[in-house]
């Protein structure tokens, strides 16, 4: 091959190279004519290849070209005299009208004697990232929506505490601690802390502790490095590095493990993780925000939960009353998910009907909050009319109904059936840990019936020690 075939063929490949480049790629001759048009700068700019040739560059009217809107030609836009630009995000106006925002750099290119030759210049289209920006900041307003105060509905004297403990939680900068039964919000109430906190522009990161084994767990909050174990074919960032500038919620952290808990409380003090399988200190700025349904404290005495992380973790307690304790929120919450079940699906369901609200408020709510979100969306699939009736609910709010309208028995006895009494029902709860459930199946009876009997007699829903260490 001689040498000017051999020069005919580079400058062939090159050309092949730039056109197939996803960016968009023109030149233009000393006198600012353009000369070559790739196939990416038809694609963004609409224009075709013979629009565009031997056309200036002001064909795309730039906004903004050495700080300043497109100059009428080359010899006044600057690009001779410094001879590149900086990459610079502005817009081009596309063949149809419409602009497109796009990152555009020129360079000037010169010959062996140091002669101007022409400019080339590259325009990388942002039209998939600002819609993806886009995306990402409409999607982040929407979880600040979802974590607004006004969505954890409640008007009782508990719920009031909780609010003024959420916006004292989110002035500070303290380790959170949310305590309450499964249903609660706990996670809402979480998010509540944090998208009204000074952090609420940096990532919220969720895990739950419960859900993955140790191994898996340790990984996933720490993040490992290539060959660190066998499956780990990449380095990992960990949820905690994720979180960096934000908050980290740790859902059922009384789940965690011995190891994992001495992990923790490491994080906590020092500011840092280290990756597995790595020596290499990482330092993080987090908040650190915990939930839990179990009784830590309880945990603490029987060896099962670490003491020092125990006050590690509890610098701001939150506890969150079940349903059962605030009935007059449940009106309320009942209007709060009839809104948005008939946004949801298109109906036009008013209200709940006598009977049926009677039963809510009868209804004991293990599943709490949550629980009674899912009773309402259950009517939505049956009822056909703008009242929920009885016959919407699912059965084991029917069935509580039922049995509390039974008569009023203790348990079989050796002696026969004996009618129960405060004091009877004071030994059964006493016997039962004060768990209401289990002293309703010792009794035989539902476990409403039983909480309509500690109303009747004045008997309170918990232990008076366990009120007086409630936080």
């Amino acid at each position: 091959m001689n040498e000017q075939t051999h020069d005919l063929w580079d400058i062939r490949f090159v050309n092949r190279i730039i056109a197939a480049m996803a960016d968009g790629v023109f030149t233009m001759d000393d006198k600012g004519r353009i000369s070559s048009w790739n196939r990416s700068m038809e694609r963004i700019s609409g224009y075709s290849a013979n629009d565009a040739l031997g056309q200036t560059c002001q064909l795309l009217q730039c906004s903004r070209c050495f700080g300043k809107a497109c100059p009428a030609g080359i010899e006044k836009c600057g690009i001779m005299e410094t001879g590149a630009s900086e990459a610079k995000e502005c817009q081009i106006r596309h063949k149809d009208g419409h602009d497109i925002s796009v990152i555009k750099n020129a360079s000037v290119v010169k010959d062996e004697e140091g002669r101007v030759v022409g400019v080339v210049e590259t325009v990388t289209d942002m039209t998939e990232l600002n819609q993806a920006r886009q995306q990402a900041d409409e999607a982040a307003l929407r979880l600040g929506e979802l974590h607004r105060l006004d969505n954890i509905i409640g008007k009782s004297r508990a719920m009031q505490q909780v609010f003024s403990a959420i916006k004292a939680a989110a002035a500070s900068d303290a380790t959170i601690m949310i305590q309450g039964e499964s249903g609660t919000g706990k996670e809402l109430v979480a998010g509540a802390i944090h998208f009204n906190s000074e952090r609420k522009g940096a990532p919220m990161v969720t895990v739950n502790c419960s859900a993955l084994s140790e191994t898996l767990l340790e990984s996933e909050l720490f993040g490992h490095m290539k060959g660190a174990y066998t499956g780990a074919v990449r380095d990992r960032v960990g949820r905690f590095e994720q979180a960096d500038g934000g908050s980290i919620f740790l859902d059922e952290i009384g789940e965690l493990t011995p190891f994992i808990q001495v992990k923790l409380l490491r994080v906590l003090q020092e500011g840092e993780i280290e990756r597995v399988g790595d020596s290499k200190k990482r330092k993080i700025d987090i908040r650190t925000i915990t939930a839990t349904h179990r009784d830590l404290h309880a945990m603490m005495r029987e060896g099962q939960f670490r003491e020092d992380l125990y006050y590690r973790l509890k610098v701001f307690p939150i506890f969150l009353p079940p349903l059962r304790e605030r009935r007059e929120d449940i009106p309320l919450l009942v209007s709060h998910f009839l809104r948005r079940m008939n946004k949801k699906t298109g109906k036009r369901i008013g209200n709940l009907s006598q009977t049926a609200m009677r039963m809510f408020m009868d209804y004991a709510w293990p599943g709490n909050v949550r629980e009674l979100e899912n009773a309402i969306e259950h009517a939505f699939v049956l009822c056909d009319r703008s009242t929920i009736e009885p016959l919407d609910l699912p059965v084991e709010i029917r069935r509580a109904e039922v049995c509390a309208t039974t008569p009023v028995t203790a348990a079989p006895a050796a002696g026969g059936r004996k009618k129960l009494t405060k004091e009877a029902l004071l030994e059964l709860l006493a016997a039962s840990d004060w768990n209401k459930a289990e002293a309703a199946r010792r009794a035989g009876l539902s476990r409403t019936a039983i909480w309509k009997y500690m109303k009747k007699w004045d008997i309170p829903l918990q232990r008076q020690e366990e009120k007086e260490n409630t936080p």
